[in-house]
């Protein structure tokens, strides 16, 4: 059976994990996403089969161990607190996640058609992108972008919007093979929230009163030029959105609340790429944007933390 487009936390849980999404959940063919928690002291054995993936810290660091490789990732308290490194597990291995302090571990995946070797991907090495201007500014932790990092077909974004602010914007698709215009993408959204006050205002000497917030919220708008899909959720932390087709944007940020996305992508083509395109309504926002500051709370955060 596959799941509704919007997944409140816990519906896309299974057993322990918070979420998993895998693509036979989701109705389509190559990107899925499963969110861990382990205890202090915990290891997890994972067999990746036809998927490839990363290791992605949310919440504390972990060992990963693949093949003969070790990889030792110091992770970070939270998504606001610091750009993470991360690891990138190939098909058909066996791995083991453990953790000797506890913590939350991102697990994005993708139906991948060839094998690469394990890798480590350092936080120094991440690249951090503001885009968008004013109150469409955020951040970028461009992590397994096309560009940044080898895969097969797995595409992994993080996305950091200021509360009040609105990301994701103009709305985009990529949801048809017209390369290089656009890509046809089955894109998956995992959110996080932070409560941000006063004194929260990232950037150099910035911090975050708390790291989530059950209380925090924002907004994501998914819809198609036919009308077939026209969704309009309030997301809160933990939540899933998947996207099979369609414009999506913008991901609002409430005032008060900072937002966290995760972002994974994956499709048939040949060479990994984002490529989309804007409504056509609303394209013309971009260039608005020209003269105008990026938001100064930017960046929330960097790899050696918001206080760098």
């Amino acid at each position: 059976m596959t799941a509704p487009l919007y997944l409140p936390r816990g519906s896309a849980a299974e057993k322990a994990d918070p979420v998993a999404v895998t693509p036979e959940l989701a109705g389509w063919s190559y990107s899925g996403l499963r969110v861990i928690e382990l205890a202090q002291g915990e290891r997890r054995e994972l067999r990746t089969g036809p998927a490839e993936l990363a290791v992605l810290p949310l919440a504390g660091g972990c060992v990963v161990e693949c093949d003969s490789h070790r990889f030792t990732l110091e992770g970070r308290d939270h998504p606001f607190a610091r750009v993470t490194d991360f690891a990138y597990l190939p098909m058909d291995a066996e791995a083991r996640i453990s953790s000797p302090g506890g913590g939350r571990f991102a697990l994005p995946s993708a139906l991948a058609g060839r094998r690469l070797e394990p890798a480590y991907g350092p936080a120094g090495e991440v690249p951090v992108e503001l885009r968008g201007a004013g109150q469409a500014s955020r951040q970028l932790n461009n992590f397994l972008a096309p560009d940044a990092f080898p895969a097969d077909r797995l595409v992994a974004v993080e996305v950091l919007t200021p509360g009040g602010n609105w990301s994701s914007y103009p709305p985009h698709k990529h949801d048809q093979q017209r390369p290089p215009e656009e890509a046809q993408l089955e894109e998956i959204y995992y959110f996080e929230i932070a409560d941000a006050g006063p004194e929260s205002r990232g950037g150099p000497g910035g911090r975050l009163v708390a790291p989530r917030s059950t209380r925090g919220f924002g907004f994501h708008h998914l819809y198609t030029a036919d009308g077939e899909i026209n969704l309009t959720e309030t997301v809160a932390d933990g939540d899933v959105v998947l996207i099979p087709r369609g414009y999506h944007g913008p991901s609002v940020a409430a005032p008060g609340y900072h937002m966290y996305y995760l972002n994974v992508l994956a499709g048939p083509a040949p060479q990994r790429t984002m490529a989309f395109c804007d409504d056509p309504a609303h394209g013309w926002v971009r260039a608005s944007w020209a003269g105008q500051p990026v938001d100064p709370r930017l960046p929330l955060t960097g790899p050696g933390g918001s206080s760098r």
